[in-house]
């Protein structure tokens, strides 16, 4: 299974790095299309469709997304305004999920939960354009960010869980899941903050300003506070993902990704975090 793991996540990668560093913008759009279709089509199924359903509403939503970039769109949602409503929104729809349990998440209509999904992975898919316009830094930092969150996450809630809080995180969502690995995500966020600021001294001028270094303009403590708040919007992403898999009976969203489930497993986190990115970006640009 690990070995399985290994391939399957050195092959991503070098699909990633490809795509960001080809010649040309399109390959880097073709594969967040891709993905986030992949994670349309997984939501389906998800939410009670499946076989020839579920695949069509992958597809339809990888044919929307591609006359949306011929036209433009992610042009059009720069304005804060955009990004403020949609993180409240999902925020807001978050916590009520989360608090209704599984039960209250197999009461809602089931049209409902697939539009809800659908509109969650096309402001997903335009801030992930959004943030690649803005350069390659600034889109790896961000993801980053998500991807150190996890990594913090894991070791130490291998290593202290329930040691220091005795009350589990979310028991009734995600059992595995402690306080101390929100907080060993933090502090891993935290350190990655520092070191990707160090780097910016060279990277800066050739690759643009990661997103630490944007926020950093207006302060550390700013910059805390939005790390920390960012983390929270990951795990909440994580959990919320595990309730929906949690009410359709199953361990992973799909299994394209041998070793690693399905897309939805991989970017649970990136969900709220990239949107809420932009917003972030927006309102630093105004205080600027």
């Amino acid at each position: 299974m690990l070995k399985q793991r290994v391939i399957t996540a050195l092959v991503l990668l070098g699909v990633i790095l490809a795509c960001l560093f080809a010649p040309w913008d399109w390959p880097f759009v073709l594969l967040v299309t891709v993905v986030l279709s992949v994670a349309a089509w997984e939501w389906s199924r998800l939410n009670g469709l499946d076989g020839a359903p579920s695949l069509a509403v992958g597809v339809v939503f990888g044919l929307a997304c591609t006359v949306a970039s011929l036209n433009g769109v992610q042009e059009v949602t720069k304005p804060s305004l955009f990004w403020l409503l949609f993180s409240m929104g999902w925020l807001a729809g978050a916590v009520l999920v989360l608090r209704g349990g599984t039960a209250g998440w197999t009461t809602l209509p089931r049209a409902l939960r697939l539009v809800m999904g659908l509109i969650v992975f096309g402001a997903v898919w335009v801030a992930v354009l959004r943030a690649f316009e803005l350069g390659i830094n600034y889109l790896l930092s961000l993801m980053a960010l998500v991807w150190m969150a996890d990594i913090g996450a894991y070791f130490a809630g291998r290593t202290f869980g329930q040691k220091l809080v005795h009350r589990k995180l979310a028991p009734t969502v995600s059992p595995g899941k402690s306080w101390e690995g929100v907080f060993g995500g933090i502090i891993g966020v935290l350190l990655l903050a520092a070191l990707w600021l160090w780097l910016d001294r060279s990277l800066a001028q050739e690759w643009g300003r990661s997103f630490y270094g944007v926020v950093r303009q207006q302060g550390l403590t700013m910059l805390t506070v939005v790390c920390v708040a960012l983390v929270g919007m990951s795990v909440l992403g994580d959990l919320l993902e595990s309730l929906v898999k949690r009410a359709a009976g199953v361990k992973d969203s799909s299994a394209v990704l041998p070793g690693h489930g399905g897309v939805l497993d991989r970017i649970d986190g990136l969900i709220p975090v990239m949107p809420m990115g932009m917003l972030v970006l927006a309102l630093v640009a105004r205080a600027a």
